[in-house]
């Protein structure tokens, strides 16, 4: 027996999830499916998801260029329960995809559960990925991990990263770079709110990284690799150890209009040739150990 053309259903451009559909389904707004891992088989290349309601669609291995928008009830991405796996949500799209993940609320088991999902949203390939509007939290291992396997870039805009062991990580040990920009995001209440390592550059503006267990913003270099974060208009406050760390002779932090105050180390360290420079206009006040030392001015780039 031979199927028609027209029985064969091909990717449509859109696609809807609901908490009631059924991934048996074709995906569409009248018959929904029920998760994103089955509406991303039935989704063509660069098209869009939409959530109907604000149910649990997740986990999600997203390997092309895409659209997930979980609408105004922040649909729920959840850490798959009794099952180990790296993250609720991996990108590992082609070189040229842009992948874009809009009003979603991604939800871990708990930062002492390492036997369940470890990380929030994992990125390791593709060319340009968004992640806006969304929340992440409860996390053993990592709210957002950006791990790229070549060149690409990340911009995170108006989002959580809370209650995670480390709130966001960008590193890569290959010859090229990691780039992200981070703005209006908050890493609140994680064990670290940002940490970069080797090959990184990294830019945030009006964010913050409060109340972390130890540092606010980190960035170290080793072996030879460069890790240059700048920060704008941003606060480093009521962390554990310090506002802001810079280890490594290729570790960079720029400052500019940043608070920092009040936490349980200096506001600024930089170790082991790291070097913490400012432009000047930076509030310090309240660090247990002191303002800390900055290296020098700051050169617009």
């Amino acid at each position: 027996m031979f199927m028609s053309d027209s029985a064969i259903a091909a990717p449509a451009t859109r696609t809807w999830v609901s908490g009631v559909g059924d991934d048996l389904n074709p995906c569409s707004r009248t018959a929904p499916c029920k998760t994103f891992a089955g509406a991303l088989t039935k989704t063509a290349l660069d098209g869009e998801i939409d959530a109907l309601d604000s149910g649990e669609f997740g986990p999600a291995d997203i390997r092309q260029g895409v659209t997930i928008d979980g609408g105004a009830g922040m649909a729920k991405i959840l850490a798959p329960r009794h099952t180990m796996s790296v993250a609720a949500v991996i990108v590992e799209a082609g070189s040229n995809d842009t992948v874009t993940l809009r009003h979603l609320t991604v939800k871990g088991q708990g930062v002492n559960h390492f036997d369940l999902s470890r990380g929030g949203i994992v990125i390791a390939g593709g060319r340009n990925v968004l992640i806006e509007n969304c929340v992440v939290y409860g996390f053993p291992v990592v709210g957002i991990g950006f791990y790229p396997l070549g060149a690409m870039d990340l911009l995170v805009r108006d989002t959580t990263i809370e209650a995670n062991d480390e709130g966001i990580i960008v590193q890569t040990d290959g010859p090229f770079f990691a780039r992200m920009t981070a703005i209006r995001v908050r890493m609140d209440g994680n064990h670290d709110g940002l940490a970069i390592l080797n090959n990184a550059l990294v830019f945030v503006r009006n964010s913050s990284a409060s109340n972390n267990q130890r540092n606010g913003f980190e960035a170290v270099a080793q072996f030879g690799a460069t890790s240059q974060l700048d920060l704008e208009n941003v606060s480093s406050s009521n962390n554990g150890n310090a506002g802001v760390l810079a280890e490594g002779s290729g570790a960079v932090i720029r400052l500019s209009n940043t608070t920092i105050d009040h936490n349980g180390g200096a506001g600024v360290v930089p170790l082991s040739g790291g070097l913490i420079l400012s432009f000047g206009n930076n509030k310090f006040s309240a660090n247990a150990a002191g303002d800390g030392t900055i290296n020098g001015p700051a050169v617009p780039k």
